[in-house]
This record gives C-alpha cells, structure tokens and sequence, in this order.
C-alpha cells in the first residue's frame, strides 16, 4: 500500500468512527471549502455556495471557509481533496492537472476569446457532462470550472511585445506543459511556484515576473514590488472548485443533490459579479501606481500564432485530452 492510500485509509477510518459516535437523524456534516486567495469571486462564490447549503440542509451541512491558503499551500490541498481531508477546493488549474491531465484544456490559448465568451461556452449541456467526468477515477468531481480573469502577466520590466518576453524568469500557475511549453516558445523561463512562494520570489527578484489574474495581485498589494500588468491574448486564467466524490456520495441523495444544486446556483457570481470585480480591480491596481497593459492587435496575434500550436501538439498526445479539446473548440466556435 503506497503512502497516499494508507491516509486515505486512516482518513475513512476516522470519518466512519465520528459519524458512527453520532445519534441516527442528527449527523452533521462539515464541509470545508479552501482557497488560495481571498475577497475575490472565489471567495464570493464560495459565500453564496455556504448560504445556500447551510439554509437548505436545515443545519445538517455546516460549510466553513478558509481563504488565504489556511489550509496550506496549492500542492498540499490538491492532496487532501484527493485524500478526503478537504472536502472541497479552488486551485489554480495546473495545480488539478497533476490528478487529471483532462483539466489542461481550460489552459489552452485561444480557445475562449474572453470571460462572458468562456462561461458560455463551459455552461453548454453538452460540454459539462464532459467536465463532470474529469477525474472520476481520481475521487474527484469538478464543481464549477471557474474562469477566474483574463490571464495577466506581472513583470519588473513592462512586456509589450512577443519579443519582450525573451530570457524572462516568469512563475507559472502550474508545472504541467500546457503552462510551460508555450512560454518557452517564446523564450521564457519558467518557472512553478504556488501563489503563496510567488510574493517573496517577486520580491527579491528571484522571478522577473509571474503569470495570474488582477484579483490576488491587488489583494495582496503586489502593485508595491511590480507595476507593469499585461494582459496575455486570448487565454484566461481558470481556478476550478473541485469536490472529493466520496464525500459528496457519504451525505446521501438528498443532501448530495443540495450540494450539487446550491454550487450550480452559486456560478452566477462566475458572471456580471466577476466582470465587474475585474473592472474594480483594475481600477485599484491603477489607482496604486500600477500600469496595465494591452498588446497592439499585431502582437497580440503573433502571441496567440507563436502559443497556439504549441498548446495544440501537447493536447493531441492524448486521446481524450484531444477529444475534450476537439469539443471545446466545437463549442467555442458556436458561441462566438
């Protein structure tokens, strides 16, 4: 038995012990919900999801939230959502990717030509009964794909142009190719730190810069170590709530079917609430000295004909990557 399946047997055993202790009709169940940031649309999301659930279940399920990395860093809640230990989380998606190589597609530059573009396109019938069977063999579920924001590329040096980015230590949001092989046609360095080691590494200037969303950068004021915040063209940066299935299965038809109900309803924040935040957090982040930049159209088509190819041949490698990429591409042509 390898050293994860001996904690997720110690893990069962010592869930079966407590809800046995309890009296027949009065079990309760805890879910605790993490994430890597706070006071974004995760965070509201995740607010929504708990009054939803709470009032529902009449008491039965008691949601705690732990913002900020509470729980520990990306690598280790990714861990315990697989183990059972956190019920649920949001991480950034090469993060999921290291449990199921199917998540890499939400990364691929190109693909979604913007947010509202995005959520349409992700909240097609079709296309999420494919997401819902990401990672089953895994123990997990995806709740909600979460495109977060437009990714955006915090750097020391302004990057305007595809030529910018050449010798560029830059952290990426996962160590997964589909994060790092595009960057490096185009000549960077990257370079996989969780967000919670990116903000000291900025500091010292150990990475030239790191690839996110505005929300974290404004939250934890990186306007005071970087100013320069380029959007990257065509590709936006997705954070999925994913849940352990044997939770999910150990609350019973009834409650499952709440969780499952109040976390759709809670992906209305994914929309006007997130495209106002980003506005919001853009408005900060100038207010503060920052700069947010936008490639010229030229660049920014040389950037997505640089990157696109790339991110193509790695999803190809793998049938049902390719089959969920060839689909999403389907859908996104429909929806544009």
């Amino acid at each position: 038995m390898n050293a994860m399946s001996k904690r997720l047997a110690i893990a069962g055993i010592a869930a079966a012990g407590v809800f046995a202790a309890l009296p027949a009709g009065a079990q309760q169940f805890t879910m605790k919900l993490s994430a890597p940031t706070i006071n974004d649309v995760t965070h509201e999301y995740f607010k929504r999801m708990k009054a939803g659930i709470e009032q529902r279940s009449g008491g039965k399920i008691k949601v705690e939230i732990y913002p900020a990395n509470q729980l520990g860093q990306l690598p280790a809640v990714v861990e315990g959502v697989a183990l059972g230990t956190i019920e649920a989380a949001s991480a950034a998606n090469g993060f999921w990717i290291s449990l199921e190589p199917r998540f890499q597609v939400l990364d691929a530059p190109g693909l979604f030509d913007s947010v509202p573009h995005g959520f349409k396109v992700l909240n097609d019938p079709a296309i999420r009964a494919r997401l819902a069977a990401w990672g089953t063999d895994k123990g997990i579920e995806m709740l909600a794909p979460s495109l977060y924001s437009p990714l955006m590329l915090l750097s020391h040096k302004p990057i305007r142009a595809v030529a910018d980015f050449q010798g560029q230590k830059i952290r990426t949001q996962g160590g997964a190719p589909i994060q790092v092989d595009p960057l490096k046609k185009l000549g960077v360095l990257p370079v996989s730190l969780p967000l919670g080691e990116a903000l000291p590494a900025m500091q010292n200037k150990t990475i030239d810069g790191m690839v996110g969303a505005a929300a974290p950068y404004v939250a934890f004021k990186y306007y005071d170590i970087a100013k320069p915040m380029t959007y990257l063209p065509a590709t936006l940066f997705a954070a999925p709530i994913v849940a352990n299935r044997q939770w999910l299965k150990s609350l019973g038809p009834e409650l499952e079917k709440i969780v499952r109900e109040e976390s759709l309803k809670a992906e209305d924040a994914f929309g006007d609430w997130v495209m106002q935040d980003i506005k919001n957090k853009e408005e900060i982040w100038k207010k503060s000295g920052g700069e947010i930049i936008t490639m010229s159209p030229e660049e920014s088509k040389k950037y997505v004909d640089t990157v696109s190819p790339v991110a193509a041949a790695i999803l190809a490698a793998n049938p049902k990557v390719k089959d969920d990429y060839d689909a999403l591409l389907a859908a996104a042509k429909k929806y544009r």
